[in-house]
């Protein structure tokens, strides 16, 4: 396995990004990896490198990059003291629809290296990631090959930039893994998103996870 450190231009500044692979030589398949509100942190990089391990390479890129420095975080601190006050602004500096057009130049990343196979792509969110994943898959549907989101909260709301209302874009394959009792994705909202994907004729596939684990 190996990791690199790059920095891509993304839509409002220089975004840095982590890129993972499996090991040996040879040509694999990519996945963007949308991480979730504690940002880029020892765990986010052992989620993606589990991903590269099963045969892609990886891109990680740090989506708060319009706010600047940061953390890392610890999730268990942050969620035992003030979250809003210290999560809060860097959620705010990005939304599934920045994440969607910033995913234009990451797309290019690995266009550009010889050791990715084809120009299909698979997008993975975790948590805050699940919604720009999708979002990412509807806003490059020639692009993204599958998407899948883990723990994704408000997947089917009002608001403008809800991933649901984008369902008809969508021409790539969609997994949606569901955390048990989670207040940003209750059954109500489970059921209009599936609504809408189904209504979309999306290739699409949901499940309940029984425990929510945060990611270190």
């Amino acid at each position: 396995m190996s990791q690199e450190q790059v920095r891509i231009k993304a839509k409002d500044g220089y975004c840095w990004a982590w890129v993972f692979t499996p090991d040996g030589l040879g040509s694999w398949p990519s996945v963007i990896f949308y991480m979730d509100a504690f940002g880029i942190r020892p765990g986010m990089k052992q989620m993606a490198q589990h991903i590269a391990d099963q045969g892609y390479v990886v891109l990680l890129p740090d989506l708060f990059y319009r706010y600047g420095a940061y953390g890392p975080l610890d999730p268990k601190e942050v969620l035992q003291g003030e979250f809003q006050a210290i999560v809060g602004p860097l959620m705010g500096s990005t939304d599934n629809h920045k994440a969607g057009e910033d995913t234009a130049a990451l797309l290019a990343y690995p266009d550009s290296r010889p050791d990715v196979a084809g120009d299909k792509v698979g997008t993975v969110g975790f948590c805050m990631g699940g919604g720009m994943a999708l979002t990412a898959a509807a806003f490059y549907p020639d692009r993204i090959a599958a998407a899948a989101s883990f723990h994704g909260g408000n997947l089917a709301t009002d608001l403008s930039i809800s991933p649901h209302l984008q369902a008809t874009r969508i021409k790539g394959e969609v997994y949606v893994a569901v955390a048990d009792n989670d207040a940003s994705y209750p059954p109500e909202m489970a059921k209009r998103f599936d609504a809408a994907m189904e209504a979309a004729g999306v290739n699409y596939a949901s499940e309940f996870l029984r425990e929510r684990r945060t990611a270190g």
